[in-house]
């Protein structure tokens, strides 16, 4: 299966996740997955009191310059962890 393949297979599995993963690895989940699929953050970071988005914004900001490849690749790895 293709790296591409797998990052879509990896998107079903994470919905399907029988435990809610921990926030950190909730956060790196989605700052791979929008590296991975979208590239460098894009957008202003959000205001001081939405905490939640703002912690988003700033965990894929630190994907910053991370190659598409890169990204998917740390996905799906962190995904098959995940499901163990």
């Amino acid at each position: 299966m293709s790296l591409p393949e797998q990052f879509t297979d990896a998107q079903k599995r994470a919905k399907q996740l029988t435990a809610r993963p921990n926030n950190q690895d909730l956060l790196d989940m989605y700052s791979l997955f929008k590296q991975g699929s979208e590239g460098n953050v894009s957008g202003k970071r959000p205001g001081m009191m939405d905490f939640k988005r703002r912690a988003m914004f700033d965990a894929w900001a630190n994907k910053k310059g991370m190659s598409k490849i890169d990204a998917q690749s740390k996905y799906v790895a962190l995904v098959d962890r995940l499901h163990g």
